[in-house]
């Protein structure tokens, strides 16, 4: 198990998704997403082997419950999980699955998963592990689908048998006990994160093939063990360090997406691609200007919501009280400050909470706003000589006129944000060559670079 898992964002409709592997089964009504993950960042800072939950609206724009800090971490076993799962259940409430594996030695066998139910995403009971087989191997990435036809949940999962990477499924009306193994998926080469999305007279299985490290897609008509065998109808959608593939249908449109946990050469990124059909060979790459991960997400889950059960996953565990910031002419781009300099760098990099910010009420006016510092709380972004940096409030007028800004409409882009000096009203905040400054705007290159979104 490399990096494991895949997946989409977005959501299934009702019908589509009366079962799906990594796309739970939707309720009628389902109008938002909640979104499971464990944490991990390119320096180790973030790793995180529990339970994290983030919820979206769309889909695409993510905000992390409980600060970013877990709400269910396993007892038992290696005390620590990745590649979470969440399905609707048929009957109400949740079922969480998870990998057994507390930090990132893929060479143990462990025959075992993770189980949770959950009445509602807001408290977790009677955790279990479940022995999936007694093959001496990994039991990895696991997803569960309901079969209608057989009128069971099946559990599918990675395992090594033989000497190859194949995805393996069991039988279940409870989460409780299981059905033997069967083999489930064998193209006959290494494969590995499998997903499955239940479709109409049509179902969906992706994963990631070890001959190119290619994410592809299969059909079959039937959710019958290795029916999805020759059923391979995608290319390749991404080369490279990418693995999780997970495909969710938008609630009320056409819309697919995909989505793809990134391993290497940065841990930590999730990428994610849209297509108007996902029965065809078609998938179209995301701009990062699209969509905002949660801070450190890996190997994701994504279930459809209600409205109401937004809101209450919101009242239960509530959002960060830090924002992130994303640069408009380079999405990729995050405002954070290093070794005192304002600048933006490439997502993801530690420490990561160089790029966590409290918008405060402005030092200087509260009709403005200061960049209040979440790892050097005492420090706030300033500006002296129009060069921005991190620097202790000393107290005096000077500093809190320095360390205000006023948020305008964006000005590349209205639905986004700049920010206005408050003691020079004619210069915004902007990047040039990556380095915060405040400066006069004049040409569409200057307008891109002091444009920003806020989110978490």
């Amino acid at each position: 198990m490399l990096h494991r898992r895949t997946f989409l964002a977005g959501g299934l409709s009702a019908a589509a998704l009366a079962a799906a592997g990594r796309t739970a089964t939707a309720a009628p009504g389902d109008s938002a997403y909640v979104m499971g993950y464990f944490t991990e960042s390119p320096n180790r800072l973030a790793n995180r082997y529990s339970l994290h939950l983030a919820v979206s609206p769309d889909g695409l724009q993510w905000t992390p419950l409980n600060q970013g800090n877990p709400v269910a971490t396993p007892t038992a076993g290696t005390r620590g999980l990745r590649d979470p799962f969440i399905l609707r259940k048929q009957t109400g409430g949740f079922a969480v699955l998870a990998t057994d594996l507390n930090g990132t030695d893929f060479t143990q066998q462990n025959q075992h998963i993770h189980a949770w139910d959950s009445a509602d995403l807001r408290s977790f009971t009677n955790y279990r592990r479940l022995r999936m087989h007694s093959m001496p191997t990994h039991t990895w990435a696991p997803e569960a689908f309901w079969d209608a036809a057989r009128g069971q949940y099946g559990i599918l999962y990675s395992a090594n048998s033989g000497g190859r990477d194949a995805f393996y499924v069991n039988y279940t009306t409870d989460f409780a006990t299981v059905s033997a193994p069967q083999l489930f998926f064998d193209p006959g080469f290494n494969v590995l994160d499998a997903t499955v999305h239940v479709g109409n007279g049509m179902n969906y299985l992706y994963y990631k093939s070890f001959v190119d490290g290619r994410l592809y897609g299969a059909r079959s008509t039937t959710l019958n063990p290795r029916s999805f065998d020759r059923g391979t109808y995608t290319g390749g959608v991404v080369s490279g360090g990418i693995e999780a593939p997970i495909v969710v249908k938008a609630h009320n449109r056409n819309e697919w997406f995909l989505w793809g946990d990134s391993f290497s050469p940065v841990n930590g990124e999730l990428y994610a691609w849209r297509s108007g059909d996902v029965n065809s060979n078609s998938w179209t790459p995301l701009s990062k200007a699209q969509y905002t991960q949660p801070l450190n997400a890996k190997h994701p889950t994504i279930c459809g919501i209600t409205a109401a059960e937004h809101s209450a996953l919101l009242a239960r565990w509530g959002a960060p009280t830090w924002n992130r910031i994303k640069s408009y002419s380079h999405p990729d781009h995050l405002i954070r400050h290093a070794d005192n300099a304002g600048r933006i760098d490439p997502y993801p990099f530690d420490p990561h909470q160089d790029s966590l910010w409290q918008l405060v009420p402005g030092l200087a006016s509260s009709s403005g706003i200061s960049f209040r510092s979440v790892n050097h709380p005492d420090r706030y972004l300033r500006h002296a000589g129009y060069v921005v940096g991190l620097a202790a409030d000393d107290g005096s007028a000077t500093f809190a006129a320095d360390a205000t800004f006023h948020r305008v409409a964006g000005l590349a882009d209205g639905a986004w944000t700049s920010f206005r000096s408050h003691n020079f009203p004619d210069r915004h905040l902007r990047h040039a060559n990556y380095a915060l400054r405040v400066d006069p705007i004049s040409t569409a290159a200057d307008r891109a670079d002091a444009t920003f979104q806020i989110g978490h």
